[in-house]
């Protein structure tokens, strides 16, 4: 659906205008059309395709969605495809995409499977009227700098539940536990990645060496988006580092459980072990066993295997072992 479209003149608006009108302001001077479209149909993109002049092969990307963060050039156009982060219905992370054509004189976004729309980043454009005269080059910036800020809490968040992991990892019994949710921010983790990655590869295009000549006038912004692009693949980074050593330090844990249940395991199979060759020796039906025939025998014999195996207890629980 369409979201709106705006006809502006030097950093100002002027109107909301139709489709089908916007190439009658597209041939003025210091005039742009920013549209905005939302899951837009078959239809509403080849309309918008008529009026532009856009490339097919970018039209069909943003048609059929589900493409890797990238920018291209064709011509004097940029096509640029950022994905859209956000929670789903089950507090799960969902990727959405909006895909922006940017000409020198239109601005084209196509957003799809995301519910995060940018009007906040239209009113922002509108307060600055003086950055809004550096063209499309700087919606374009504006929008980009939208989608990196909304990174920022995932990663946050990424960071607060790996800290409470591992606040709780050297807990006994809490081993299974913990290494499906180390595996759960891993997950999440490379999502981001897959998000942050090949932006940020993609924004350090736009303000160093030959930069498109539609976003020349706002490099250093573009510089700023790929700073924090830089940041935010550092955090990922060291979560990522923080993750694998979590997780070998769980399993560490876990094989030294296993170990501290196979000592008290064999302590007390030692104890019965001995326990069952004095009872063995001494339940042999021999007719000439010294003792067989004792009155004292039995409780001597009770007497000595309880003292043997309450040394034995004493001994492995001295060394830690029970």
């Amino acid at each position: 659906m369409l979201i709106n479209c705006v006809v502006y003149r030097d950093g100002l608006k002027v109107a909301d205008i139709h489709v089908d009108d916007i190439s009658d302001h597209l041939g003025r001077a210091d005039t742009f059309v920013w549209v905005a479209l939302r899951d837009a149909t078959d239809d509403e993109l080849a309309a918008v395709q008529r009026e532009f002049g856009l490339h097919e092969l970018a039209v069909e990307d943003a048609r059929h969605g589900h493409q890797r963060p990238k920018i291209e050039e064709y011509g004097d156009t940029l096509f640029c495809v950022m994905h859209l982060v956000e929670l789903g219905p089950t507090d799960s992370l969902r990727i959405g995409e909006v895909a922006v054509f940017v000409g020198p004189n239109y601005v084209v976004s196509v957003r799809n499977r995301s519910t995060q729309g940018f009007l906040g980043v239209r009113e922002r454009c509108e307060r600055e009227p003086h950055l809004l005269r550096q063209g499309a080059g700087f919606v374009l910036y504006a929008l980009m700098d939208a989608v990196v800020d909304r990174y920022f809490p995932f990663v946050d968040a990424l960071e607060g539940e790996l800290d409470a992991i591992e606040e709780q990892i050297f807990e006994p019994g809490a081993a299974r536990a913990n290494i499906q949710q180390l595996y759960d921010v891993k997950r999440r983790l490379t999502m981001l990645r897959h998000a942050v990655v090949p932006l940020m590869d993609a924004a350090g295009k736009l303000h160093g060496g030959r930069v498109p000549q539609v976003c020349a006038a706002s490099g250093e912004y573009f510089r700023d988006v790929y700073d924090h692009l830089l940041r935010i693949n550092a955090t990922l980074d060291a979560l990522r580092e923080t993750i694998g050593t979590a997780i070998q330090v769980n399993l560490s844990m876990v094989t030294i459980e296993e170990s501290e249940t196979t000592k008290r395991l064999a302590a007390w199979a030692g104890i019965f072990a001995v326990a069952t060759a004095f009872v063995g020796i001494w339940g042999m039906n021999f007719e000439h066993m010294p003792e067989l025939k004792w009155t004292f025998g039995y409780p001597l014999a009770l007497g000595v295997i309880v003292c043997v195996c309450s040394l034995m207890y004493w001994r492995f629980r001295r060394s830690g072992w029970l």
